[in-house]
């Protein structure tokens, strides 16, 4: 790479941490703008070998990223950990690879009639160096994503990982200086003032990964650059159940999706509408199908704790207000277990009828807490859906095929699954993004390669045109010849 001796002079491939001040923020950018510079546009080769480079880093280091999110959550299920972090981002990585020739290829674009001979070509470049802020509730799978998108597209990456989970976020600076220069990928670690700093940076393009509350706040600090942003934001998702849903079924996948992680997923389900009078009914199933899940919460590996003591009391004060309000609150835990103010894990927790204007119905949950309310009709559910913000995920559990359309067309959310949760999210051939409060830009496969991409439009034209005809001065030629192109075009 081009520069390379003097810049690993600067910043020594060993030696690219703890970079905090704003001084030092802006003297990794220049870094990587200078690399960008030299050389603006990476072939295919120097794309693959980081996107090979990455994949094998996070391989082979598996067991320490495991260990740096356990102690960083105080308890998180490896599993957890290997299914929705390690294994989405390989995935991420190896269909990146596979179809990285055909998105860099130059596209054909149709020509209008009045234009021939002369063509069309749309051009994918690379935008030039990219800022990725990324959230503690998936910090390997949200650093990582938008990171190998940009990678794949030829751009230069900044990462700033979250502060609230130390751990990981020095274990991620560390591998990614021994794997990349700091003109490929850097990662900055630091509190909220790095953050803001950070997100002030005259990137080509920032992504932010976390609350609408500060998305708005990393939107204003983008807008002072004309920095485009892509805001991965949340919102309270629902899930409609539909009288024609097998509720068994509908149980069962709501569970796995909600107490992933112990509901600290943006996608996950923040609460449920279902039909009237069904609300006991469903609650039972739910709780058989949670305590099939996890026998016992409070010594279960398999059961993620809260991220820390602020997320914890701020979840109990929601239920606490909920109860005082006259809801039914459910705990879903084994006879014996007490979950004093010692622990750190929550029990899964089913609220019956909450206040509509309680904290659990107006703010986003993010947690093992859910609310259900019932509905009379189909009309009710679209309607309680659309009067509030836009959520990043909607689903529907049923059988009728015109409900279900119903609901697809007459609702807007980030994206959605039918008849389970989640798994929109983990499709490559798909676009992932919210709308509105729940963000705004979409990634994931050729979606994030276009999102890191400039798709510059190119006109060929030909040596042989009669545009010399529309030339002043305009005359008997020109109106002639422009009755004929308002017939053909």
């Amino acid at each position: 790479m081009l520069m390379q001796t003097e810049i690993e002079r600067t910043f020594p491939r060993s030696s690219q941490g703890h970079r905090t001040s704003q001084d030092a923020l802006e003297q990794v950018f220049d870094v990587q703008m200078h690399a960008y510079e030299h050389e603006p546009y990476l072939p295919r080769s120097a794309r693959v070998d980081c996107l090979n480079r990455l994949l094998a880093m996070i391989e082979e280091h598996e067991s320490e990223i495991i260990e740096a999110i356990d102690t960083d959550y105080h308890g998180r299920s490896s599993h957890e950990t290997r299914l929705a972090e390690l294994f989405v981002v390989r995935s991420g990585i190896l269909h990146a690879r596979r179809y990285l020739k055909s998105w860099m290829r130059e596209r054909r674009v149709p020509t209008g009639w009045a234009f021939l001979p002369g063509r069309n070509r749309l051009i994918r470049q690379p935008l030039g160096v990219v800022g990725v802020v990324s959230p503690w509730n998936y910090p390997l799978q949200l650093a990582l994503c938008p990171t190998l998108a940009a990678l794949a597209a030829g751009n230069r990456v900044m990462i700033k990982p979250s502060e609230l989970t130390p751990r990981f976020s020095e274990l991620l600076e560390r591998l990614i200086s021994e794997t990349f220069a700091v003109t490929e990928v850097a990662v900055i670690n630091g509190g909220p003032e790095v953050g803001e700093a950070f997100t002030r940076l005259p990137f080509h393009h920032l992504l932010f990964t976390g609350s609408t509350g500060v998305g708005r706040k990393v939107a204003v600090a983008a807008a002072g650059n004309l920095t485009p942003v892509t805001l991965e934001l949340g919102g309270k998702s629902p899930v409609i159940i539909d009288s024609s849903a097998d509720l068994a079924l509908a149980a069962s996948r709501i569970a796995y999706g909600k107490w992933m992680n112990a509901g600290q997923t943006c996608v996950a389900p923040d609460y449920l509408l279902v039909p009237q009078g069904q609300s006991s009914t469903i609650a039972e199933h739910l709780t058989k199908a949670v305590r099939g899940m996890f026998p016992t919460v409070l010594h279960n590996p398999d059961y993620t704790a809260i991220i820390n003591d602020s997320h914890l009391a701020r979840l109990r004060g929601m239920i606490e207000e909920a109860r005082e309000k006259g809801s039914v609150i459910v705990e879903i835990k084994s006879g014996e277990e007490v979950f004093d103010k010692s622990s750190n894990k929550l029990p899964p927790t089913l609220v019956l009828s909450p206040g509509l204007k309680t904290r659990l119905m107006t703010e986003e949950i993010f947690g093992p807490v859910l609310p259900i309310i019932e509905y009379n009709t189909v009309n009710d559910a679209i309607h309680f859906v659309n009067e509030r913000e836009r959520p990043l995920a909607l689903y529907w559990f049923g059988k009728d095929k015109a409900i279900r359309d119903r609901v697809l067309k007459e609702t807007i959310s980030g994206g959605v699954t039918v008849n389970d949760c989640l798994w929109h999210l983990a499709q490559e051939e798909q676009p992932f993004g919210g709308v509105g409060a729940s963000g705004m830009g979409a990634y994931h496969g050729e979606w994030g390669f276009r999102t890191f991409s400039k798709e510059k439009p190119v006109f060929h034209q030909s040596f042989f045109t009669g545009n010399w005809l529309l030339y002043p001065p305009y005359g008997r030629v020109f109106e002639a010849l422009y009755k004929v192109l308002r017939k053909i075009v």
